[in-house]
């Protein structure tokens, strides 16, 4: 479960790092370059806000076989979305 101290993290980044954190909830593990393609984003700016994501802890970098050149992206905490599908189930 995320924290008061992450949840209040996440909501002083900047609105792209918000962004991706929320394509990343919705979608799961991503390459960046598929968190560019999801939310529009330029590489740069996303590049930008999984640091961000990461310096808070709230996401972590992860090698993706697939293609050992690039990178997955998922989120580390568990997310209000996440416990609401638990609780049905």
């Amino acid at each position: 479960m995320m924290s008061q101290t992450q949840r209040e993290e996440i909501d002083d980044l900047p609105p792209s790092a918000k962004l991706v954190f929320k394509v990343l909830e919705y979608k799961g593990s991503l390459t960046q370059k598929e968190i560019v393609d999801e939310s529009m984003l330029s590489a740069r700016t996303v590049r930008y806000a999984l640091e961000r994501l990461e310096d808070i802890g709230v996401v972590e970098e992860n090698i993706y076989f697939a293609d050992a050149r690039q990178n997955l992206y998922d989120i580390t905490v568990q997310t209000d979305a996440e416990a609401e599908c638990c609780a049905d189930a």
